[in-house]
């Protein structure tokens, strides 16, 4: 998950922009900021293997790293911000993680745009955090910006779309507002089975996630 790889996505989703920073004028800073991009690397292994609280003291240090050798607005920057709220939230850190995912929600928003994709990746992660924490009826709103923001630029059943309708669904039911999660479901759950392969992994989310909360995958 260095930042010109793809997205990994986990809960909290680790937030990623999937483009190479540009390089600089001198060899050594282009091997600094490749050593950078490996830092970030494991420390993204790390989290995706459960150890939140090592990946988060090794995106820290990439995080101080970037914002000398690339500065506080560069998207390679931005990213590595994302990750380490994300894995704080996941060490257990949460009031902090989220703290952190809110302000790198603002600084994406400014400098890339507030409909930017890579801003609406670190949107959802900060729902999701809030649902972690508890902060259900926060979770439900911002789940449902993103939904409609992804909706509105994306399509109904664009795997982003898909995993912000997934998401504000678990938001709905933790809220225990189930019947409102259960036709979210169904209708995610539908408009996947139309778009996508049978065993696609955004429609076995779906359907495990309407599983987990009771709800049956077909009826009738």
């Amino acid at each position: 998950m260095p930042w010109w790889s793809g997205e990994a996505d986990g809960e909290p989703p680790v937030a990623t922009d999937g483009s190479r920073p540009a390089a600089r004028s001198s060899a050594p800073e282009r091997g600094t900021v490749h050593e950078l991009a490996v830092r970030n690397a494991r420390a993204a292994a790390l989290f995706s293997a459960g150890n939140a609280k090592e990946a988060a003291a090794m995106f820290e240090d990439t995080l101080r790293g970037c914002r000398a050798l690339l500065g506080r607005d560069h998207h390679a920057t931005l990213t590595v911000a994302g990750n380490l709220g994300a894995a704080r939230v996941s060490a257990g850190k949460r009031r902090e993680g989220i703290h952190m995912i809110a302000e790198n929600v603002a600084d994406r928003a400014r400098v890339l745009g507030d409909e930017d994709p890579r801003t609406l990746t670190a949107r959802d992660a900060l729902a999701v955090a809030y649902r972690l924490a508890g902060d259900v009826d926060d979770a439900v709103e911002l789940s449902g910006q993103v939904t409609a923001q992804r909706r509105r630029n994306l399509g109904p059943a664009h795997p982003d779309t898909l995993t912000s309708r997934m998401g504000l669904a678990r938001a709905q039911a933790a809220a225990g507002d189930l019947e409102a999660a259960t036709a979210l479901l169904s209708a995610a759950v539908q408009d996947a089975e139309q778009a996508l392969p049978p065993r696609h992994p955004h429609l076995t989310a779906l359907v495990e996630c309407a599983e987990a909360i009771g709800m049956t995958r077909r009826e009738g």
